[in-house]
């Protein structure tokens, strides 16, 4: 079973920047798409950037301009860098590699932005 580890996440003051890091535990096939999700406290979990097999990249409005998302097929790994944090960006970050049929998730980043 492919397990995905996140790393990157911490306290940081709104203005900031952050990045966070998606390992694969061993290299995924037939990948569709690759992920970074959110879920604060009492919300629902929501996407914030994907990227394509063919590398398109799409972001909702809320973060448009602000997050990158990026993957190092090298290095199996997936990229998120956030910069200009405001507090609403407070969630635990989660990563997401859909390569059907299977559908792989991560444990989770707390990233935590300060006013």
């Amino acid at each position: 079973q492919v397990q995905l580890v996140e790393s990157g996440g911490g306290l940081v003051q709104a203005g900031g920047s952050l990045r966070l890091s998606c390992a694969a535990s061993e290299y995924i096939f037939s990948i569709n798409a690759m992920n970074w999700y959110r879920q604060a406290p009492g919300k629902q979990r929501e996407l914030v950037a994907s990227i394509t097999r063919d590398y398109t990249t799409n972001y909702p409005d809320s973060v448009k301009g602000r997050f990158t998302i990026s993957r190092d097929n090298a290095k199996n790994t997936l990229h998120l860098q956030m910069n200009s944090l405001k507090p609403e960006d407070t969630a635990v970050y989660y990563c997401n590699v859909r390569a059907y049929p299977h559908d792989f998730w991560g444990q989770g980043t707390q990233v935590t932005v300060s006013s």
